[in-house]
């Protein structure tokens, strides 16, 4: 028997056992199958789906009672002002991340007009480098990722948003780069300790590990990048992280003891510390 979309729409199919959001999770599910924008669900609620389009939705909605994510299902994520295309190659971006990209633009200010030499260690779906790519196009951002199947999602993400000023490259976090020197190098690394109980629960459970997990109480990735963006960064360049929200004083302390200048961390809508930056102000000192 056929259903319309009203009637679909009428339960949340066990949605909310898996999801905060399980109403905005069918629609999302609705729209893939229907190959249509929201915007259509209620402009034809009576709309009718055929018998291929509701076995299409039963198998989306296992998919998603069985935990995985809406953006691997869809295949879609939003971030910034971009509509993204995303795969389970990489991290789904998140909201909070959003903030690497405020401050980023922030130090920056008084450029938004001149060239920037900027990269995005650790890009994934490119997130990051397009977001800054689509605020200021006279800058130039490229984008590291070890994985290549990453590297091939943001490239074509970068293309299909027309955003030519942004490109990646596989690499293993600064091996990646060439110089001349950057301005700006940002990074949303793993930063997770392997024994956090958070690991084997929601989303993370189907993303990327390598993308989660590093040593060290999660801080290993962090020193790594630390001490090799030295030889990278134009004198007074910064380095930007991303986080956990326990780790703002140890990242801290960490930049100032490898000669970091204006070390600080930034806070989040919530109130948890998500972001440090620090200013390498000599070119080559790191090798002194």
């Amino acid at each position: 028997m056929k259903r319309t979309i009203a009637q679909w729409l009428e339960t949340d199919h066990g949605l909310g056992a898996v999801s905060d959001t399980p109403r905005l999770d069918l629609e999302l599910l609705l729209c893939r199958v229907l190959g249509k924008e929201r915007s259509y669900l209620f402009t034809w609620p009576d709309a009718a789906l055929d018998a291929a389009q509701q076995a299409a939705l039963e198998g989306l909605l296992q998919r998603r009672l069985a935990g995985e994510p809406i953006a691997y299902i869809t295949g879609q994520q939003g971030f910034w002002s971009l509509d993204l295309e995303v795969n389970s190659s990489t991290l789904i971006p998140r909201p909070e991340t959003e903030l690497l990209v405020e401050v980023a633009l922030s130090l920056l200010a008084d450029r938004a007009g001149s060239p920037c030499r900027v990269a995005d260690l650790g890009s994934g779906s490119g997130a990051i480098a397009l977001a800054l790519a689509c605020e200021r196009p006279a800058w130039s951002l490229v984008g590291v990722d070890r994985v290549a199947e990453a590297v091939a999602l943001a490239n074509n993400n970068a293309e299909r948003l027309r955003l030519p000023n942004a490109c990646f490259v596989q690499g293993n976090w600064c091996s990646g780069l060439a110089l001349p020197a950057f301005d700006l190098v940002v990074s949303n690394p793993p930063y997770i300790d392997a024994a956090d109980p958070h690991l084997g629960q929601g989303d993370v459970r189907f993303e990327p590990r390598s993308a989660l997990v590093a040593g060290q109480q999660g801080l290993a990735d962090i020193r790594t990048i630390s001490e090799q963006a030295r030889d990278y960064l134009s004198p007074g360049g910064w380095l930007l992280f991303e986080h956990g929200f326990e780790q703002g004083a140890a990242v801290r302390e960490l930049m100032q003891s490898l000669g970091y200048a204006e070390v600080a961390t930034r806070q989040d809508l919530a109130g948890l510390d998500r972001v440090t930056l620090g200013r390498w102000m000599e070119r080559g000192e790191a090798g002194k």
